[in-house]
Order: C-alpha cells, then structure tokens, then sequence
C-alpha cells in the first residue's frame, strides 16, 4: 500500500491543478467483484474473442446467438454489481470542482451510478442495446427480458427488423468519433491526468497518458502492480483505487 507522503503529493497537486482528467479501466471495477475481460482469469480465458468480433457478429447468426447467451449470463452479474469507494471518491472530487471529467474504458455504467456527471465512454455501454441500422435503442434490462422470458434467440429490430446489438465496442468496430476526439482534446489541455486501474495496454485509451504527458501534464497511476506507461509517471501508487482515492479525496483544500 501506498504512503502517507505520496498520498499527500498527488492531493496537493490535485488542489492546485487547473484541470484534472482520470483515465480508468477494469482495475476500479473489479473492486466491486465484476470480472474483468484480459486477465488470466477473466472473461476472455473463457470465452473466445474473435467469436465475438463485429465482423462475425454482423455476418454470422450462430455467433450472434452466441454472443447473447453470454450476455444472458453476463448481464445480471452487472446489473447486480455496485461501486465501490473509488468510484465515490471520483464523484465526490467532480462535485468539488477537483475532477474535470472522466474518461472510462468501462462498459459498466458504475461511475455514474456513483454519482459521476462528465463520464466519456470509449468502449461503449453494456447498459443500452442499439439497432445497427436505424439507430433505435433499447435498455439493455427489456431486451435481456426477450431473451430470457420470451425466447428470443437473436434480437431484432422491431421496427426495422435491423440487428440489435449492445453499445459496447467489440473487436474490429470503430472507436466512436465523437467520444474519442473529446478524450483527446481533455487530455491535451489537463495539468493532471489520473491513471486509475488501467494497465494502459490497450489503444487508443493508452494514448491519452503520452498525449497529456507531451502536452505538459503530470501523470499519476494509481493500480495494482506494474503498467506498461510507468517510466511516464510522476507518481505511482500502488494498490487499490477503493482505498487509495478516498484517501486522496479525504485531503480537502
């Protein structure tokens, strides 16, 4: 666990920072029990990436069962899953003025029902279920309510009779514009990025720490063990975001 002296370095520069971004990943969720996707233990060491990828998600309707009788499993566990003290810590320094935004490579919605306002989601939502042509959504509870209490096996579109899909981000879709762009632009003008749970492995998320280290800001990781970005870092924090934030946020000024 992290010391007194370090916690009090990355509170004193949150207080004079002009503008703080955190950059979280699976780490702060798991906290909260969610399995994660990457690790040796998680979601991908039992089911295969590339059957999900978008290509044959789109093209394939086995693999688009498939994908929704894992949802079927994966989703309650979501559902039921609640945030934990480092997803309040981050919605206590927002509502302080400390935190400007936050930017999540989480499909869970947990930051925003800690309270969280200024959320990016760069891979999507597991909460909310899409028509892939025209555009209709859906809350992800009705359509789980399809598939496991009227039998649907492979939604539709009920007005257009287009694919349904959750709004995450899967292998082989586009990173959405919008989204991405703005993650960027805060990055490039922080004086303070917060790198929280993340093994800052995966792109193009990864690349926000460089592209605010580049432009200036200092870097403060905050995860359990080692990172792929830790020579960028001004600070290091080794352990849980659950216990190290509430820290950090106790620091008022």
């Amino acid at each position: 666990m992290t010391g007194p002296a370090a916690i009090e370095r990355a509170a004193e520069w949150l207080r004079s920072a002009r503008s703080t971004v955190a950059l979280t990943g699976a780490g702060i969720s798991t906290e909260s029990g969610l399995p994660d996707f990457r690790s040796p233990t998680g979601i991908w060491s039992r089911y295969d990436p590339n059957e999900f990828s978008f290509q044959r998600f789109l093209s394939n309707p086995e693999s688009r069962r498939a994908y929704w009788r894992w949802g079927a499993e994966f989703y309650p566990l979501l559902r039921a899953t609640e945030p934990n003290e480092g997803h309040r810590a981050l919605a206590e320094l927002e509502r302080r003025g400390r935190l400007k935004s936050l930017v999540t490579q989480n499909i869970d919605g947990l930051h925003q029902r800690a309270g969280s306002q200024s959320v990016i989601e760069l891979h999507g939502s597991a909460l909310t279920v899409a028509c892939l042509d025209c555009g209709k959504e859906w809350p992800r509870a009705e359509v789980h309510r399809w598939l496991t209490e009227l039998g649907v096996d492979d939604p539709a579109c009920d007005d257009c009779r287009g694919i349904l899909k959750p709004t995450t981000i899967s292998f082989g879709q586009a990173m959405p514009e919008a989204e991405t762009r703005r993650a960027f632009q805060l990055a490039l003008e922080c004086d303070l990025m917060l790198a929280i749970g993340t093994s800052l492995a995966v792109f193009p998320a990864a690349a926000l720490v460089p592209a605010a280290k580049e432009a200036g800001a200092k870097v403060v990781i905050v995860n359990r063990g080692p990172t792929e970005m830790d020579g960028l870092a001004d600070l290091q924090l080794d352990g849980a975001a659950g216990e190290i934030l509430p820290l950090i946020a106790a620091h008022r000024g």
